[in-house]
């Protein structure tokens, strides 16, 4: 049994849906669970009809009429019949979205988000499964919501294992070629839930940890795992080999090309997650597994954006010590912000996490009651492994830096 995962940049037109069957023909698909992501960019598309169904009702229709222009061209691009039952059935998946946006009385925006977003995948995933029966490649479509089941945490909800795996268990045929979506759950309601944005990772080590499989393979558009992202680094280099602990490491600070849920799963059951290029298969990309060290060895860089840093003091002068922390702590989970790195002294306190909620406002009202808050918005933070002189330099040079912290194997540097 092994489990692939496509993501969107694999599937973003016909040429990549074609590309994945190429891929499936050439590296072989039988008892294989094929994992796949949102076309292109859609999960950005269905976050504005989302916004617009919230803040711009007159621009709705419009937002989700672009979803639909971008499927049914790909479509027409893959089925020459323009009678061919496939189109009826994604005809039918945008009802059922235009269904729920009509009917919908919930003010919840984390609820309807996720009863929304997952149609992307729904679609993409249909289109997908239909294109490769009919090219011969024999396969079932499964809705991953009938076998992953979550909590209500609604935008990043918490895997119910032991429902889940009765649910793998008894209703997965392994025997042959099943297609079936990332990133998506569902609750004891049914209702659908989400794992977290790069969750479509996650959704097939979940299934992986399942089934006992052989091994996991995330096809990217880049060769492997690299040492820096290239939108942002120069010169990136390929790793050739990584440990699960190193790749959990990198995960944690933020590295996108592996979801930071992904691994324990895989690490539990010593199943090898392979890294690979779906433009050449046959190249042996990263491995990640037990017992292997980082191949080559050198620095690892990721940065991550759009940072929040809050700087606290107490109002006395006196000591931040453990209950001052608590309360500290207790807020930011209240506010759900992710924190990615902490510094204190005698008497401050630093943190920068992600807003993801959008709930800044109300966690600066609760804090400066206590504290004196300053803050910083939109820094980025960059962290990197394996450190060098020459590697900190190229992260300083130029730049307004707020915070910086250094440990024997990784420093973390937050800037303006």
């Amino acid at each position: 049994m092994q489990v692939f995962k496509f993501g969107g940049a694999s599937v973003k037109n016909a040429e990549g849906v074609k590309n994945l069957a190429s891929v499936l023909q050439q590296v072989g698909y039988e008892n294989t669970l094929v994992v796949v992501s949102a076309m292109g960019k859609t999960t950005n598309a269905l976050e504005i009809v989302i916004k617009n169904y919230f803040d711009n009702k007159s621009e709705l229709q419009s937002s989700i009429q672009d979803v639909k222009k971008y499927h049914n061209e790909i479509l027409l691009e893959l089925f020459e019949n323009t009678q061919h039952a496939v189109f009826k059935k994604v005809s039918s998946i945008f009802e059922d979205l235009d269904y729920f946006l009509s009917r919908n009385k919930s003010p919840d925006y984390n609820f309807v988000y996720d009863q929304v977003i997952g149609f992307g995948e729904l679609t993409s995933t249909t289109i997908i499964s239909t294109y490769l029966n009919e090219i011969g490649l024999k396969n079932n479509w499964l809705d991953v919501r009938e076998f992953i089941k979550t909590d209500d945490y609604y935008r990043r909800a918490n895997v119910d294992w032991e429902h889940t795996q009765y649910k793998i268990k008894t209703n997965f045929d392994s025997s042959v070629l099943n297609i079936t979506q990332g990133f998506l759950g569902s609750d004891a309601n049914n209702f659908t839930t989400t794992l977290g944005r790069e969750g479509s990772d996650y959704t097939a080590a979940i299934f992986a940890y399942c089934l006992n499989a052989e091994s996991v393979t995330i096809w990217k558009d880049v060769p492997g795992v690299l040492n820096a992202d290239p939108r942002y680094f120069e010169n990136a280099q390929l790793l050739n080999s990584i440990s699960y602990r190193e790749a959990i490491e990198l995960a944690f600070y933020g590295a996108s090309v592996i979801h930071p849920k992904t691994l324990q799963p895989l690490q539990q059951k010593e199943i090898p997650l392979f890294v690979k290029s779906f433009l050449n298969p046959k190249n042996s990309g990263t491995m990640v597994g037990k017992g292997i060290g980082l191949e080559p060895d050198i620095p690892c860089y990721i940065v991550k954006k759009n940072q929040v840093l809050i700087s606290l003091s107490s109002l006395d002068f006196s000591y931040i010590v453990e209950e001052n922390i608590s309360e500290i702590f207790k807020l930011l989970h209240l506010y759900k912000m992710k924190v990615d790195v902490i510094q204190n002294s005698a008497i401050s306190f630093s943190v920068c996490f992600e807003n993801t909620y959008n709930n800044l406002d109300r966690l600066l009202q609760h804090l400066k009651a206590k504290f004196k808050v300053t803050f910083h918005e939109n820094v980025s933070l960059y962290t990197v492994r394996h450190y060098n002189e020459q590697a900190i330099t190229s992260i300083e040079s130029g730049k307004e830096l707020l915070l910086k912290q250094l440990t024997q194997e990784t420093i973390q540097i937050v800037t303006k």
